[in-house]
């Protein structure tokens, strides 16, 4: 047993695997006291995450006593093996492995130095310093230049500081399995939303446009923009959802593209992406 191996259940799944994957890779054992190859795999596990020193976190979780648990992340036979970063499902195996193959598995996860000051740069952006979260990235991205994560997270500071269109043209240099991750979609929202926002009449001058016409669908389509470059979401999405209801092939189904932009820059996800999505399945049909 060591600091850094943990057994773990529904009741604090959350906080040590998703959450506490977003600071150090997170290891999780699906296993049972009845299995023998997982008796034979655990302390193989356990001596590795004592050996690491924290470098990943073992999560261990008796699937007989975790059922709900275990069928919610897929786990069909044990011991399954699966490993978290930055709060997603990276990588897996099943089966007892011998000790090498665990490790190379493991080695494939820990932090590299860009990652490690990947992670350096981020808690200066938390703290305000843009300048010296993007040097400490750069720094990051010479010494692992491969690390998609470095991008997102330079990406992510350069949106920050107002830098839309380099934000992008970082973001578009992933590979298709990582644009295809929602807080990709979010960034690559944010950076196409900035950039769009720009030039446009300010918010009075479009809703005033609308007092006068109605049916002025472009005037809503700006203010719409707007308001989510804004982050004011509910006014931006009221705004397209009167576009697609008015003309759903206007602007070649602009509304509905863009309401589901909106979605994207939000994350795909919260009560008010729900609601939207039954008021946009509404006025679909």
């Amino acid at each position: 047993m060591s600091a850094f191996s943990f057994d773990v259940g529904a009741e604090n799944f959350q906080q040590v695997v998703i959450e506490g994957s977003k600071a150090a890779p997170v290891i999780v054992d699906f296993w049972a006291e009845w299995c023998g190859p997982c008796r034979a795999l655990k302390p193989i596990l356990e001596k590795l995450a004592a050996e690491y020193q924290g470098k990943f976190v073992l999560a261990k979780v008796n699937s007989d006593e975790n059922q709900p648990l275990a069928a919610q992340y897929g786990v069909r036979g044990i011991p399954n093996v699966k490993a978290f970063v930055d709060g997603q499902l990276v990588d897996e195996f099943s089966g007892a492995l011998p000790e090498g193959a665990v490790r190379e598995f493991i080695d494939r996860l820990v932090p590299s130095p860009g990652d490690e000051l990947r992670v350096q740069a981020m808690e200066w952006h938390r703290d305000g310093d843009l300048k010296k979260a993007l040097e400490l990235l750069g720094r990051a991205s010479e010494v692992d230049p491969g690390n998609e994560r470095v991008r997102i997270d330079t990406a992510e500071v350069l949106l920050d500081g107002g830098q839309a269109d380099e934000a992008g043209r970082l973001l578009g240099t992933l590979s298709p399995a990582t644009l295809g991750e929602a807080r990709v979609a979010q960034l690559l929202a944010r950076a196409e939303f900035a950039a769009k926002g720009r030039g446009l009449a300010d918010a009075a001058a479009l809703e005033e446009r609308i007092g006068a016409n109605e049916g002025d669908l472009e005037a809503r389509l700006q203010l719409a923009t707007l308001l989510a470059a804004q982050q004011r979401y509910q006014p931006a999405l009221d705004q397209l959802l009167e576009i697609i209801r008015r003309d759903r092939g206007f602007g070649d189904d602009i509304g509905r593209k863009t309401l589901l932009s909106v979605f994207d820059l939000m994350g795909g996800q919260g009560e008010l992406v729900a609601k939207y999505r039954r008021l946009l399945a509404s006025a679909l049909h």
